[in-house]
């Protein structure tokens, strides 16, 4: 069985990965800024949960050439002690990740820390529905109408809030699938955080979401996705490690005014920095980032 057949047996496709099995490169427009790196501190969320553990990490992650960070799921540290230690490591905070609730009910106070770390994106890490919730138009109605009601929150304060996907925003919701949804309905004021690994896990095409909103995303997430030697799984592994085409990708996020690509691994075989660092690795070498 050849790779294409494989593929198709996952139920993947070669437009489902970014791929192009002929060869050919996708025609895109370059942006004039280069995107920057930023980690996605989630990868590494064991080691930040105290000051001296974020710090640790931070100092890590810009010694190995990273740009900034994504903050996400570090420990109660108060934002003062966490501008000290950006600005210590001279890292810049791309974006972070605050859950909905926060956003929602002390908007002044997220406006207010982001200022501090010169951070103008926050995101939420996505809308979980319930396990006894019925999955119905109703339900995502409701979350959008929820969701731009804190954009509104938002308006005017130059932070702007984006949303991150999974994999279940692709499954099917009556006659429409969440994420196309989301994309329509959500205020145009808010962006999206694309994970490319959930979007092809789903069996999308990570290109097409990249493609369908210009100037709207301008934080990713980059991590690979690869089938396991059993043939039968799909793994997380680090960029230009797996099975996305990134000849086509990158492109795409340039032709899309991406301005940050974060690394994240949630899960894998390498060490979390270990991950981190090749991932850095194979952006600078090997895809020219």
């Amino acid at each position: 069985m050849n790779r294409r057949d494989m593929l198709k047996c996952m139920g993947l496709t070669a437009a489902t990965l970014g791929l192009n099995l002929k060869g050919q490169e996708a025609v895109a427009k370059p942006a004039s800024k280069k995107a920057l790196l930023a980690a996605q501190m989630y990868t590494v969320r064991e080691f930040t949960k105290t000051p001296a553990g974020l710090a640790e990490s931070c100092a890590k992650v810009k010694k190995m050439g990273y740009d900034g960070v994504q903050l996400s799921a570090h420990g109660p540290i108060a934002a003062t002690e966490i501008k000290k230690i950006l600005e210590g490591e001279g890292l810049q905070c791309a974006v972070t990740h605050t859950g909905i609730g926060e956003m929602e009910r002390n908007p002044n106070k997220v406006i207010d820390e982001h200022k501090m770390w010169n951070c103008k994106y926050v995101a939420i890490g996505g809308f979980f529905p319930g396990k006894d919730v019925k999955w119905d138009r109703a339900l995502w109605e409701n979350f959008a109408k929820r969701y731009n009601g804190i954009a509104e929150k938002f308006a005017g304060s130059g932070i702007t809030i984006g949303y991150h996907n999974h994999s279940h925003e692709f499954v099917k919701c009556e006659d429409f699938l969440p994420i196309d949804f989301l994309m329509k309905n959500l205020s145009p004021s808010v962006w999206f955080e694309f994970d490319l690994f959930w979007i092809a896990r789903a069996g999308a095409d990570p290109v097409k979401y990249i493609e369908a909103v210009p100037n709207r995303c301008p934080v990713l997430h980059f991590k690979d996705i690869r089938l396991a030697q059993n043939r039968n799984t799909l793994q997380m592994c680090e960029v230009g490690d797996g099975n996305l085409n990134w000849q086509r990708i990158l492109p795409a996020c340039r032709a899309s005014n991406v301005e940050w690509y974060a690394v994240e691994r949630d899960s894998g075989d390498l060490p979390a920095f270990d991950s981190l660092q090749r991932s850095l690795e194979n952006l600078r070498g090997k895809l020219g980032c």
